[in-house]
């Protein structure tokens, strides 16, 4: 492996278990206790298990999926001890996360790919619009993006200065502006300078206001009208620190534009990321990226196996 990718390599794996330290930090108060010595398995241990994953919002569906797994296996004596149990956990949870696991894919013969953001209020999608747009650029490709968040003030001004920083064009009109007849535009342009991605942005609305839902209708029905195929991709932005409220913000968002993916925000800042486990559980819909921090290089590529790792990192419970 050559010394950038191994440096690369590194800094997600640090990134990643200094983003999940809180909910890391709450796991282990259950967790942690697995790995003091090789104690045996009893119902105590088990509870204290049990409570540590409600705890961080893994839901009590994910929940109970995993203590009748590892229960099954302590019953056939699989599971000696403690430290045993720990690594059945781990295997469980990987499991559990696996199906989300799945690559964001741009098809190259396509331009553009249109990937449409949506979410609440608050969550970070325009910051991570910046930041996906340059996860693109290193990838090659040429990106474009569109400001439909014409509500929020400072919206607009805020994906043009990410524009700026990563030197993309950003299609804008004034704050009030018909959302919908921003993305058109946007991708009438992207259309014509053969742009690889564009990426729309649009307003923060709480999923039970059923009228601005209906905007996010319109504007995928204005988008079919240059490509009827359009938007590609519809991501929905969560915020970790939700905790539980992310899976209703799933179904409602799910229900009016159909979500083909997921961004995991404010991993740093929440003690509740085990909600990933509760939305496995509820939806078929993968987690592409993962945000661990502010910086650029903070949004990462979302894989089950270094998650879980860094979630229960034993040098750092």
């Amino acid at each position: 492996m050559s010394d950038l990718k191994e440096k690369t390599k590194t800094g997600f794996w640090r990134g990643l278990k200094n983003g999940l330290g809180k909910t890391r930090g709450r796991l282990a108060e259950g967790v942690g206790n697995l790995l003091l010595g090789e104690k045996v398995v009893n119902d105590a241990v088990m509870e204290d298990l049990e409570t540590a994953l409600l705890m961080t919002d893994v839901g009590v569906e994910a929940t109970s999926v995993i203590m009748e797994a590892l229960a099954d296996r302590v019953g056939r004596r699989e599971l000696n001890n403690t430290r045993a149990l720990h690594a059945a956990l781990k295997t469980e949870l990987k499991s559990m996360l696996e199906p989300l696991s799945r690559p964001l894919l741009i098809n190259r013969d396509q331009k553009p790919t249109v990937i449409l953001f949506v979410g609440v209020n608050g969550v970070g999608k325009t910051t991570t619009i910046g930041k996906l747009a340059k996860y693109f650029q290193g990838q090659g490709l040429s990106v474009m993006l569109a400001a439909g968040d014409t509500f929020r003030a400072a919206a607009v001004e805020q994906l043009q200065s990410w524009g700026i920083a990563n030197n993309v064009t950003v299609v804008a009109q004034h704050q009030g502006a018909d959302s919908a007849s921003v993305v058109f535009d946007a991708l009438s342009s992207a259309k014509s300078r053969n742009t690889d991605v564009l990426i729309a942005d649009t307003a923060g609305r709480l999923q039970v206001k059923t009228h601005l839902m209906d905007e996010l209708v319109k504007i995928k029905r204005v988008m079919s009208r240059i490509d009827e195929q359009a938007p590609h991709e519809t991501l929905l932005v969560l915020d970790a620190g939700v905790g539980q409220n992310a899976l209703s913000q799933v179904k409602e968002f799910h229900a009016a534009v159909g979500l083909t993916g997921l961004v995991l925000t404010k991993l740093d800042g929440s003690a509740k990321a085990g909600v990933i486990f509760a939305i496995s559980q509820k939806f078929d819909i993968p987690v592409y990226f993962v945000g661990v921090g502010e910086q650029i290089e903070d949004l990462q590529v979302f894989e089950a196996e270094p998650f879980v790792d860094a979630l229960l990192a034993e040098d750092l419970v």
